[in-house]
């Protein structure tokens, strides 16, 4: 059992990722570039591909790759600070968890694909590529961003059952678990998505800046 002080230590880091989580990077990003708040564009989100509808290819980059890696490096940092995977596991949902209702934006915030992608890479690098790959092939045959999100979410667990059963480098239950819960949370996030995608009304992946929501 852990002491009170090694349990207030953990709380801590896992605060800390829910702080840094919930940097709101393409905001931050949108408003360095004298582009605006990026909540008055295209869906109003705040993520990666909304920052496409700006037309600069770079800061979307820069989102994406900042988005991707908050949620991996803090669940790195207090994995190796604690030399305890679950709670590297922890600290890494709670940033993504940040990223979704962050505190600075009124608990408004995006919609966790980058930041969860990121997370699947580096726990199970296997099923993270398997994640990263099953979006980018649906984006590139419908080309409907949140088509993608929502697949690559529902599978992975399934990628984390799958690989439990056929190879000797297994998934710890509890990171199934969370897998889970960060499905379901990315599906709540996509409701407008999935209503338009059922209405054939949803906009389609356009590099030239006029990406979906």
């Amino acid at each position: 059992m852990m002491s009170t002080f090694a349990t207030s230590y953990a709380l801590a880091l896992i605060l800390l990722g829910y702080g840094i989580g919930a940097v709101p990077f393409g905001l931050v990003l949108t408003r360095l570039a004298g582009l605006g708040d990026i909540r008055q564009i295209g869906s109003g989100n705040i993520g990666t591909t909304n920052v496409l509808r700006t037309g600069n290819k770079a800061l979307a980059l820069a989102t994406l790759v900042l988005d991707g890696g908050k949620g991996a490096a803090i669940a790195l940092f207090v994995w190796a600070l604690t030399g305890e995977k679950s709670i590297g596991y922890i600290a890494g949902f709670a940033a993504f968890f940040g990223h979704l209702f962050p505190v600075y934006l009124g608990f408004k915030g995006g919609k966790g694909v980058a930041t969860g992608l990121g997370l699947f890479l580096v726990f199970t690098p296997i099923v993270g590529a398997l994640a990263c790959f099953t979006w980018l092939l649906m984006a590139v045959v419908f080309r409907y961003s949140s088509l993608s999100a929502l697949t690559a979410f529902i599978l992975t667990p399934i990628y984390m059952i799958a690989l439990n059963i056929v190879s000797a480098e297994s998934v710890e239950r509890s990171f199934i678990m969370i897998a889970i819960t960060m499905a379901y949370l990315v599906w709540g996030r996509h409701e407008k998505n999935i209503a338009r995608l059922r209405a054939g009304t949803e906009g389609k992946i356009n590099l030239s800046g006029q990406a979906s929501a």
